[in-house]
């Protein structure tokens, strides 16, 4: 059965429920404190994870699975970009150590949700 004929919008995505959390988590880190003024990290985190989420939407639009598959990818990349910052805001001393843990946490399971479902799509696609 194709993902697209078990959810009919890409609202109803689980991976992209959680990457909104992530993302309005993101946005509340990123207005306070020294990460606040620092407007290239906090730009460049806003974006990569609002793409995890706008990329997986676009993607289950467009209709087809190969274009869904190329958009999740793209998804799983911006979650590893989300990631890589948040590691730059704990170095920096923007972000305490029980911030990023909880932030990186909830990206690794995006991360691994992205997976199965690049899996799924890719499954798909080998029997068409």
């Amino acid at each position: 059965m194709d993902v697209r004929d078990r959810v009919e919008r890409f609202e109803d995505l689980m991976v992209w429920q959680k990457a909104r959390v992530l993302t309005k988590e993101v946005y509340r880190m990123t207005s306070i404190g020294q990460f606040a003024r620092d407007f290239g990290l906090s730009q460049q985190i806003q974006r990569a994870s609002v793409s995890m989420m706008s990329n997986l939407a676009e993607g289950f639009e467009r209709g087809g699975r190969a274009e869904f598959h190329q958009f999740i990818v793209i998804a799983k990349a911006s979650c590893a970009e989300v990631r890589c910052q948040l590691y730059i805001a704990l170095d920096v001393g923007y972000i305490n150590q029980l911030e990023f843990d909880a932030l990186k946490i909830k990206a690794e399971e995006i991360s691994k949700l992205l997976s199965r479902l690049k899996s799924s799509v890719a499954a798909q696609l080998k029997k068409n």
